[in-house]
């Protein structure tokens, strides 16, 4: 069984809070099975599909008060409320926008639990997120990531404790352990992170049958676009293949005029952040300046566009790059493969990626935030990562005063003054930390 670390997530927001949880995502990433798995923790679970039953939603409607919900809902399920100690699972909740103002009823009732699921949220139910404030929590899932991938494969977790330990200590990782996390990693970069094509892998170790299963994923996020947006479908469709290529290209950043020699990123922009809202791609938007908050540097049309599943990526490019990216074929320019590796899983720990472009400074391919400090990380394929002109740049410049930069490479753990020269799966750790509660208390003395 695939283990996800949003699995003990949702425990714990059960057991310290009475609120519903929203759990939105791209399609195919595992959402329903890691609810599923939770409700078997209920004495009863009682589970509506409104994609698979689309009538459900006349629960909602009309309804003056959670009774007349849950009346409703308990003349369509079999399954028996119990009170306290039933798990009520309302999935693509997309089609149905009467839950924004049903799950506050159903929440004050508080006889249940309740726990929502949906793709395509940020396309079709913009106030879901917004609506039920002291209701509900949102939590965001993506594709495996690299620590879940090789735990999935069968790698103790002694090991991926001690290789913590090292990054922690900046010490080298063991070279028997670090060949085999280099070769765990080109595995991923090939079969990635959706769930179906993980149990495949886990299945099989057919690559063939790996790309299959990846091929069919592609084509359903095609029939998504084609479904939600129609009139944009060509847009966004043409972006959404023009990912690979554009990632390929010198210049990572995402080209308009490849679309259209005419094109301004205004009339693109609705597409744009349609592939984003509904977890298909990744934008990492450009800053001016590597300065706390990043955000405030952000340029609104300056990005690249990265593929939210690296097997994906590796799925639409030509076929038999599989074998030779998991061989570490050295023909085989790996920079965007990498790239877009780094931004999956920084986006999977709560990161928010930027990357940095200057005329006369160069181009770091990523600047994050991490403990209110920014480190910027170059992401290295090749034998000559030593050699970053950029990054040089940045960290010599007294105005920026950069405690630590990361290269993310193929090589050992080492550090040489204020760069730390990273086996690239070591980007695992590069997470935010859970937020410890902070209290301060004014002092009103002289006031009342």
């Amino acid at each position: 069984m695939i283990k996800r670390k949003i699995d003990s997530y949702i425990r714990n927001f059960y057991e310290i809070t009475t609120n519903a949880l929203l759990v939105t995502g791209a399609r195919q990433i595992g959402k329903t099975f890691s609810i599923r798995e939770f409700g078997k923790s209920f004495k009863s679970f009682i589970e509506i599909n409104f994609v698979d039953n689309p009538e459900a939603t006349g629960i909602f409607k009309g309804a003056k008060n959670a009774s007349d919900i849950l009346f409703r809902l308990s003349a369509m399920t079999s399954v028996p409320l119990i009170k306290g100690e039933t798990l009520i699972f309302f999935d693509e909740v997309q089609k149905c926008p009467e839950i924004v103002t049903a799950i506050k009823f159903l929440v004050d009732e508080g006889s249940y639990r309740y726990i929502l699921s949906g793709s395509l949220l940020g396309v079709e139910l913009k106030d879901l997120r917004s609506e039920p404030v002291g209701y509900m929590g949102v939590k965001d899932m993506y594709p495996l990531d690299f620590e879940e991938f090789i735990t999935c494969i069968g790698v103790n977790e002694n090991v991926v404790i001690s290789l913590r330990d090292a990054w922690e200590r900046r010490i080298p990782v063991d070279d028997f352990v670090h060949s085999k996390l280099m070769e765990l990693f080109r595995l991923y970069l090939v079969v990635g992170g959706m769930p179906a094509v993980v149990s495949k892998y886990l299945e099989s170790n057919n690559l063939q049958e790996v790309i299959a299963i990846q091929q069919q994923i592609i084509q359903l996020y095609k029939r998504d676009i084609a479904q939600y947006d129609p009139a944009n479908k060509l847009y966004i469709e043409e972006i959404f293949n023009l990912i690979p290529p554009e990632l390929d290209a010198k210049n990572k950043r995402f080209i308009l005029k490849r679309l259209n020699e005419n094109a301004k990123f205004e009339r693109y922009q609705n597409s744009f952040l349609w592939l984003k809202n509904a977890g298909v791609a990744l934008p990492v938007y450009n800053v001016e300046e590597p300065k706390t908050p990043l955000l405030h540097a952000r340029s609104r049309n300056l990005f690249k566009l990265f593929q939210s599943d690296i097997g994906l990526l590796a799925a639409q490019y030509a076929e038999g790059i599989q074998l030779r990216i998991i061989q570490g074929d050295k023909d085989i320019n790996h920079g965007s493969i990498y790239e877009n590796a780094i931004a999956q899983e920084l986006v999977a720990h709560g990161v928010e990626p930027y990357y940095y472009n200057n005329k006369k400074r160069g181009e770091l391919d990523f600047v994050i935030e991490l403990g209110g400090k920014i480190l910027p990380i170059e992401v290295k394929s090749g034998k000559d990562y030593e050699i970053h002109r950029a990054l040089s740049n940045i960290m010599d410049c007294s105005e920026y005063n950069l405690p630590e930069a990361v290269i993310l490479n193929n090589d050992n753990l080492r550090v040489e003054g204020k760069l730390v020269y990273a086996p690239v799966y070591m980007v695992m750790f590069l997470e935010r930390k859970n937020d410890t509660p902070t209290f301060y208390k004014v002092d009103l003395s002289g006031l009342v």
